[in-house]
């Protein structure tokens, strides 16, 4: 019970003492930044990025920046899904919140995908589909991806959308 009582004098505690400023905050963005894996990039990822960005200049959409920490995000979710051998949006939130933090994201959006063996087929089946085109349609600023081969040798693929 005295351990109870105690409590809320530990945490009032704990926030003093680990409390931190915004210039902080930016200073440990900018570490993340400058640590983050981001591989080199692959004939099939510029290809589908140009893809896209040449979908969206056909529609009168503003072409899409690139951005590292973008793919450094999509490359971990690419590695996650090729570890499983399995296609998802797990952690989904846990990619959204980063990059709204430190990324300066307002809005996040992905597709994914798995088997297309060039970036004309990947990019043909995400139009195809509504919710994937209403992403590479929508309204974001910055984009990257990342595409993984298995060792079955099975392309996995990660695209991240952000609005600044």
């Amino acid at each position: 019970m005295k351990l109870l009582q105690k409590l809320p004098l530990l945490a009032l505690f704990a926030m003093l003492t680990f409390s931190c400023s915004t210039d902080s905050m930016d200073e440990k963005a900018d570490l993340l930044v400058e640590n983050l894996v981001v591989p080199p990039t692959k004939t099939i990822e510029t290809e589908t990025l140009e893809l896209i960005n040449n979908h969206r200049l056909s529609l009168g959409l503003n072409p899409l920046g690139d951005l590292k920490i973008v793919k450094s995000v999509a490359f971990s979710h690419t590695d996650y899904m090729v570890d499983k051998e399995e296609i998802s949006h797990d952690n989904f939130y846990t990619r959204s919140n980063y990059l709204k933090a430190n990324a300066g994201a307002k809005k996040v959006s992905e597709n994914v995908a798995y088997g297309y063996s060039s970036a004309a087929s990947v990019v043909k089946a995400w139009l195809k589909s509504d919710g994937h085109r209403a992403t590479i349609e929508g309204d974001f600023t910055n984009f990257n991806i990342s595409a993984e081969k298995s060792a079955e040798g099975k392309w996995y693929y990660t695209n991240i959308f952000i609005k600044k």
